[in-house]
């Protein structure tokens, strides 16, 4: 075996749940520690640590990710009254993702990794569609109430200053239901809206841009105003100069647009819409498995993770002693993202050239028929069978050993 790969500093590693918990471990043992001296701070964000800790933990790895410039996160559980049960847990947290989107202030944006032989669901599709998620607020920071019986629901500001307080009706409640609070900061949006324009030009994509303000005259037109500012103030001729566009359009528009457009944009959507889409686009162009989910701060500091969750079901097949065939793609480029991350701000080439070594031996090992089964029956030419996820992962090490 060839000496290791030394690392010069350290990256931020965010262990998970379930089956995904299980292939990290699996991954970092047949494709990384084999070839890399991997160097990383580590933080179990498994659900039992974050309920054992009150959740300080999470906190502590976005602070971790600031300080290092770089993190790799396994996919984590989102704590619900069933989860409480099942794990015995003493409170329920916010997703932990949301919580180091709001430490970090981040855009979260996410690329389906593309396979010769996996053709995308969407006949017109040619090229990747990029989605950035504005990553802080709306629903995923909300107020929400339980509203037992008939009354009055207001929304009330008090100016910190001691100004007078304004306030304006919600809704007069004709018995039971629910109400919700949403928020969100300029300083925020105009980073989103910084951060989607910069990746552009980095990626040479033109910038769609979607909101409701015909519905939402206030918040969703706030959101469009501010897009429009940093791009007439900040980046228009830069984008013209590189011959990008930047294009805004209802949101219901532009999801018939996507349908039937050729790809190779980045579309900025709002956090709940870039949460719902992202996994759209991952599904239409092969499988949720094999899409890449990078967070970017405003101060530099990135977090590569996959945008799957922690895939359940194969858990519990894989408590029981079952092999699953639960695909790696994404978390493995995760790993690779963050090492190649790593190298560039350490000035590694040759961290960064195993990255780029892994990345293409996995996505060989799809193109020479090797696949798990989420992606058997969108192959061309399809395989006899599928592997699982050990099969899979050894096929790799195959290819990257030679």
């Amino acid at each position: 075996m060839t000496a290791q790969i030394k690392m010069k500093t350290p990256l931020v590693e965010i262990d998970g749940d379930e089956m995904t918990r299980v292939l990290w471990a699996l991954i970092k043992e047949k494709l990384l520690l084999p070839y890399v001296d991997l160097k990383t701070e580590y933080y179990d964000l498994g659900l039992a640590n974050r309920d054992a800790t009150d959740d300080a933990v999470t906190a502590e790895s976005a602070r971790a990710i600031h300080r290092l410039g770089v993190g790799v996160k396994c996919a984590t559980i989102t704590s619900n009254e069933a989860r409480k049960a099942e794990y015995h847990l003493r409170n329920l947290f916010p997703s932990p993702n949301a919580t180091i989107r709001a430490i970090l202030d981040g855009t979260v944006f996410r690329k389906p990794i593309s396979v010769s032989t996996i053709k995308p669901s969407v006949s017109t599709w040619r090229k990747p569609i990029v989605i950035g998620r504005h990553a802080y607020g709306d629903q995923y920071k909300a107020a929400e109430l339980r509203i037992p019986g008939k009354g009055k629901v207001e929304l009330v500001y008090t100016p910190a200053d001691g100004g007078p307080e304004k306030r304006i009706p919600v809704a007069e409640m004709k018995g039971p239901g629910i109400v919700q609070g949403i928020h969100n900061l300029d300083e925020s949006i105009k980073s989103f809206a910084r951060a989607c324009f910069v990746y552009a030009l980095d990626e040479k994509l033109p910038v769609w841009f979607a909101a409701k303000d015909t519905v939402s005259k206030i918040y969703d037109g706030h959101f469009k105003e501010i897009f429009n500012e940093i791009y007439e103030t900040e980046f228009r001729d830069r984008l013209n100069a590189a011959g990008l566009r930047y294009f805004y359009t209802l949101i219901d528009d532009a999801v018939a647009r996507v349908v039937k457009s050729e790809g190779g944009f980045l579309w900025a959507c709002r956090n709940y819409d870039g949460d719902v889409m992202s996994d759209m686009i991952a599904s239409a162009a092969g499988s949720v498995a094999m899409m890449t989910s990078v967070l970017v701060s405003p101060s530099g500091a990135v977090e590569y993770e996959a945008a799957h969750g922690t895939v359940q079901q194969h858990y519990y097949r894989w408590q029981k002693g079952e092999k699953t065939s639960t695909n790696p793609v994404a978390l493995i480029f995760a790993w690779t993202g963050a090492l190649a991350k790593r190298a560039e701000i350490d000035h590694t080439p040759e961290l960064a050239a195993f990255a780029k070594k892994l990345e293409a031996a996995a996505l060989q090992t799809i193109e020479a028929g090797e696949m798990t089964g989420d992606l058997l029956a969108l192959a061309n030419p399809a395989p006899a069978k599928s592997l699982n996820s050990q099969e899979f992962i050894d096929a790799i090490v195959k290819r990257l050993e030679a």
